[in-house]
């Protein structure tokens, strides 16, 4: 059984558009939402307004949890758990560094992604927009007494949808 890599990543939707990244990974160019892992100790929102900000010069306050996707890579097999949260643009920061294999930030409506599939990192991009749009948001309750969820990565997975 391959390690599952638990990450966040949040739909930012402002003006009509979501902010997303071009970044490099998988030897390839793609489109991705902002997001990364959670450190130790670190609760899963406050990893949400850090790495948007690393990532794309954005701050942003964490909204509700729209849900818990996972994905599975068609050639290594490796698992990769994301939790998605809403999260609302405040301000931006252009004179921020962007962190390492963030080629920029990008702002693209639904029909733009949903065009551009190919280059999305995983499905889950695309999906995790689709239900944000349709209203889907997850209980607070869905996480509850699993912090530190690295602790708990096997619970977490339970509860996730598979895409």
């Amino acid at each position: 059984m391959y390690p599952t890599d638990l990450t966040v990543s949040a739909v930012v939707y402002h003006e009509g558009r979501y902010l997303l990244v071009e970044e490099q990974a998988m030897n390839r160019i793609v489109i991705n939402q902002p997001g990364g892992h959670i450190e130790s100790g670190e609760a899963p929102e406050d990893a949400i307004v850090r790495e948007v900000l690393e990532e794309t010069g954005c701050t942003v306050d964490c909204g509700e949890l729209i849900g818990v996707y996972l994905w599975i890579h068609p050639q290594t097999r490796q698992q990769f758990l994301r939790l998605v949260y809403v999260a609302e643009f405040v301000e931006l920061d252009e004179s921020l560094k962007l962190d390492k294999g963030i080629i920029g930030r990008r702002w693209y409506t639904l029909d733009d992604l949903a065009d551009m599939q190919p280059r999305l990192r995983s499905p889950v991009v695309l999906r995790c927009v689709q239900d944000f749009e349709s209203g889907r948001r997850e209980s607070d309750t869905l996480l509850t007494g699993m912090l530190p969820l690295t602790h708990h990565v096997d619970r977490v997975l339970a509860r996730a949808d598979l895409v």
